[in-house]
């Protein structure tokens, strides 16, 4: 299989490029030139296999011509060591529980899949390998835990300063090892502007391995099609139109549940649930895309102004507005009705959202039309925000795995860093030598 940029003024390149570049060097993203439906056999068999069989299936759709099939084996049940529950939430509402692996996330699944395919294909290099990410919360967490220990891997992560949770911030900035946490006094958009420079600095590029594991890297970004998957196996019986609510930051996770589809699962539409960052929601309504500055809110790893991986969702489309239209809309949230709808939601149903989770959710409940069976992503476990949920909630209502109690022991240990490249290069040059 080979993989183009969205951009289309770059060659053609394989999977091990791909995936250990990141970035095309046209700045733009790579995507798989071939999406492969998937059999009817398999769909019919679906509900009968276990998440790890099914998500191999998948995988070999992916990364079967590159991969070998042992290999491939390996590393997605090695990922998948954790399940993604469906549970009733209310009537015809369901939620996607993406929180039971390492770090309480979804990103698990897809920064362990990422660092288990990266580790093969360096396994014979004996280059020190830079892992470059971005994070607005989970992320960083994600990736360092699926990275952490991981032989000629360095790994480091740029986050806004005080713009992440406590908890979420002690899950990386606690590991030591080959993991280095960089706090960026700036946005979310800022580390990911000096991840992006970073690809497109010819010195950095002759002197350092680099690579990324953002949902810009394909091997970030292609696995969480997985569970979407896994979610409508476990609805096969409903017998009515699905309908999948995603909260939505930077655009990796709905991308691949649009892959997923075009692939042959039966979703009838997508919802693009957003805290009040609505450049794809204004994009949906008008067909006019224009990226701006984020706002801070209390779905913080939604807090993105310029999402990369809607390229991706555009190229899908042709940049056809009317045919994206067809598959997927939109919603905007404040942190007020945010809180109402996570308030309700507990009070309600006794099921308790994070922030993020609560966004789809609403969505879901305006939405959802009587012909529908809605599933909202809940992304993150809500203790991972117990400060914001308890005071929608009180105090006491949000219990606390023990996985996170032992992240919150750890000390701090971060490197200080401004918005400006050439500072960010300089300390680039000097870890990397």
């Amino acid at each position: 299989m080979k993989y183009y940029s969205t951009n289309k003024l770059s060659p053609k390149v394989d999977l091990r490029t791909a995936v250990t570049k990141g970035l095309a060097p046209d700045r733009g993203l790579y995507m798989p030139e071939h999406i492969i439906p998937l059999e009817p056999v398999f769909f019919a068999q679906m509900p009968h296999f276990t998440f790890q069989k099914m998500a191999f299936e998948v995988a070999k759709n992916f990364f079967g011509e590159d991969v070998p099939a042992d290999k491939l084996q390996e590393i997605v049940y090695d990922t998948l060591s954790f399940n993604t529950p469906l549970i009733e939430v209310d009537k015809d509402i369901y939620s996607l529980e993406l929180f039971h692996g390492p770090t309480l996330a979804f990103k698990d699944v897809g920064a362990r899949f990422m660092a288990r395919m990266l580790s093969w294909f360096l396994s014979e290099e004996k280059e020190i390998v830079h892992v470059l990410v971005a994070t607005s919360g989970d992320t960083g967490s994600a990736v360092a835990n699926g990275f952490l220990g991981i032989e000629g891997i360095r790994v480091h992560v740029l986050y806004p300063k005080g713009k992440v949770s406590e908890i979420q911030e002690k899950q990386f900035v606690t590991l030591g090892q080959n993991i280095t946490a960089l706090e960026v006094d700036g946005t979310f958009d800022d580390c990911q502007a000096l991840v992006k420079a970073a690809f497109m600095d010819d010195e950095l590029q002759s002197k350092m391995v680099l690579t990324s594991a953002n949902s810009i890297n394909v091997a970030r970004f292609l696995p969480q099609a997985f569970y979407y998957f896994n979610a409508v196996a476990q609805l096969m019986t409903k017998g009515k139109k699905i309908v999948f609510s995603v909260p939505s930051g930077n655009f990796g996770n709905l991308t691949a549940g649009l892959i997923a589809n075009i692939m042959g699962l039966p979703v009838s539409r997508f919802i693009a649930a957003n805290n009040s960052n609505d450049v794809v929601f204004n994009y949906l309504q008008t067909g006019d895309y224009q990226t701006k500055p984020s706002v801070t809110t209390i779905a913080n790893a939604m807090d993105v102004g310029d999402p990369s991986n809607f390229a991706r969702i555009l190229d899908l489309f042709k940049h056809d507005h009317e045919r994206v239209t067809t598959v997927m809309s939109g919603t905007t949230y404040t942190d007020g009705q945010i809180s109402e709808s996570l308030s309700a939601c507990y009070k309600e149903t006794g099921y308790l959202c994070d922030p993020h989770g609560a966004v789809a959710y609403r969505a879901l409940k305006e939405q959802l039309q009587p012909d529908e069976v809605g599933i909202f992503l809940e992304t993150a476990h809500p203790a991972k925000f117990t400060e914001t949920v308890e005071e929608i909630v009180g105090k006491g209502n949000v219990p606390m795995p023990e996985r996170l109690f032992e992240f919150m022991k750890g000390k701090k240990k971060t490197v200080q860093m401004g918005t400006d490249f050439g500072t960010f290069k300089k300390y680039l040059l000097e870890t990397g030598v």
